[in-house]
């Protein structure tokens, strides 16, 4: 079994404006979602809010971030930043299917039950399906 790792490393890469343009892409599809619950009311404005709004600027910035570091050392890193950017959204995508359910969960049980004690479990549950995902998706690929 493969262990899933945390590299906290890249943190020292990231410079303020790429942290800038994740805030501001954010904030932008939040505010879009917004508009849109208030026009066509919050169940349709909640799809577009679980949108992975950061998801598009990190990985144009995680295939830049490789290319840069490929060129370091005079190689043409676009193959591996581009490998580097789909690893990541594969990882998003199956954190997608945790984000399914956990609005499942919420779904199911939020009117019936104590809020503290349905988020936690919502949580919980994210958690379990996006790592099973993972351990197939990773035995799968062996």
């Amino acid at each position: 079994m493969r262990r899933i790792d945390i590299n906290l490393s890249s943190l020292k890469e990231t410079r303020p404006h790429e942290y800038l343009l994740r805030f501001l892409f954010g904030g932008t599809c939040t505010v879009l979602a917004g508009l849109i619950a208030k026009r066509y009311g919050p169940g349709i404005g909640g799809l577009f809010l679980a949108f992975p709004a950061i998801f598009p600027a990190s990985a144009s910035l995680i295939e830049d971030h490789e290319r840069k570091r490929k060129a370091e050392i005079g190689s043409d890193g676009r193959r591996r930043g581009r490998m580097a950017a789909s690893l990541d959204s594969a990882g998003a995508s199956l954190g997608c299917f945790g984000l399914l359910a956990f609005a499942a969960v919420l779904w199911k049980e939020l009117t019936s039950h104590n809020a503290y004690l349905v988020i936690s479990a919502a949580a919980v549950v994210w958690g379990l399906v996006s790592g099973a995902l993972w351990l197939v998706r990773s035995n799968v690929r062996r």
